[in-house]
This record gives structure tokens, sequence and C-alpha cells, in this order.
């Protein structure tokens, strides 16, 4: 059976929810403590939310400097599938493995409640199996979410399909990042509106939303189920097949 690894930092909270939504999209998931290598032959990397070393300093930039997290940056570096969820996506920016930076939510509040986000491209490894495009409810709960880069990197991430994820409202429509971003549809005043990048290469990506807490209805959605499938399903293929990272532009 496909082992997808979930990495376990001191402070993690969110890693047995990750684990639970791998077991449910059919994969066997596998607990990665934050001191050691080995990758226990995973074929995919999920770093979950939470609060890694308590996000002293920096939220991400203490846990970047893990064991496990030289292990996941050489495993990505050879075409390794990875995704980055919440404080995950914070410790891979961190870590250089997706373009950007998380910075406070620019209502220097935390925030935790249900958003909606679309889905930018449908064919990528995190995403193919996310159905027709609709709106994806999900939750979050962060106080440093606010996706920030220069206008440089921002157009060049526009221009190479490289933007994942963005906040939308609740009929779709697109979310400004400006105002009150707390009382509106980009809650941390995201750039552009960003929720989620992936790398160059299209084998790393992060999100702010929480996919493994809305991957069953009794969790109140399962919208962010199709992107935990979508990521089982090709760490299968590229255990078959060997990885085949997606490369190129936005269709």
């Amino acid at each position: 059976m496909t082992r997808i690894g979930v990495v376990v930092f001191p402070g993690s909270n969110c890693d047995r929810d990750t684990l639970r939504a791998i077991e449910l999209a059919g994969a066997e998931p596998v607990a990665l403590w934050h001191e050691q290598t080995d990758l226990a032959g995973s074929a995919a990397v999920i770093v979950p939310g939470g609060f890694a070393y308590g996000d002293y300093l920096r939220a991400g930039v203490i846990a970047r400097f893990s064991p496990i997290m030289r292990s996941v940056a050489a495993f990505a570096g050879g075409g390794g599938l990875v995704l980055g969820i919440c404080n995950g996506f914070q410790v891979i920016a961190e870590a250089g493995l997706v373009p950007g930076a998380l910075l406070r939510n620019r209502g220097l509040r935390f925030l935790g409640r249900d958003v909606r986000i679309a889905t930018e491209r449908l064919d990528t490894p995190f995403t193919h199996l996310g159905g027709p495009r609709r709106p994806l409810r999900m939750p979050i709960a962060h106080g440093e979410g606010c996706y920030y880069a220069d206008e440089a990197t921002l157009d060049a991430l526009e221009r190479d399909g490289q933007v994942l994820f963005r906040y939308v409202d609740e009929r779709g429509g697109p979310a400004g990042d400006d105002g009150d971003p707390a009382a509106g549809a980009n809650a941390n005043g995201s750039l552009r509106a960003i929720a989620g990048v992936m790398n160059a290469a299209g084998n790393v990506a992060g999100l702010m939303p929480h996919p493994e807490r809305a991957s069953e209805s009794v969790l109140g959605s399962d919208d962010g189920f199709g992107i935990v499938r979508s990521l089982v399903e090709s760490a299968r293929a590229a255990e078959r097949d060997g990885p085949r990272p997606l490369v190129g532009a936005a269709s």
C-alpha cells in the first residue's frame, strides 16, 4: 500500500487529522517525527498544521532546520510530492520549497473560521480529483497567513500558473486584498487573495486552509477531500511510474 508521511513537530496539532484523511483516501499514513531523517518509504509527504516548536521567532522558521525537513527538502529536490498545510505551508515557505512568505494577518488577529477558496488549476498532482470548479469551504486557523511576495514574484506566479488556490466569496466571486480582511472573503489579507501556491516544478505545494479538517461530511464539509485524494493518487502513480512533476503555465 502507498505510504504517505506526515511530519510531526513538537506543537503540531493537525497531524492526527491528516493521518485520518490519508487513511480515508486509501493510503497508509506514516507519522514522521521531527528528529528522524528517514522518510520511511513515503511516496509523498505532508507537513501539517499546528505551531511547530511553538512558532517562536517566526512561524516555521525553527522547524525548517529540523532533521526531518532536510530529508523532506532532498525528497522534494528529487521530484517527490510535498504538501504543506497552514503551519506546514509556513515551514516549506521558510525552507524555500515554495515562493513567497506568510506574514501576520492584516488585522493582527488570530483567525479561526470557515473560508472559501477556488482552485485555479485542475491539472496538478494536488487538484486533479477536485471535480468541477466551485468554491470549496474549509476552515482556517492561523495568525500568520497573509501571503506576501514582491510584485515581480507575484507576476511570475500568475504567468507561470503557480497560484493554486485563491480566496473567493460564497458565490465564487473574487476576494480583494484591501478593506477589512477579517470581515471579508480574504480573511488574512493575502496579496491577490492567494490561498495556496506551488513551486515551478509542480511537485511542492502549500495552502493555508485545512483540507484535512474538511475531509468528511461529519466535520461539516468534505470539500477538502479532493485535495487529499489527489495527492494520494498522484503519489501512487509516482510510486508505480516514477515522479512526473508538472511543469508549465496554467491552461
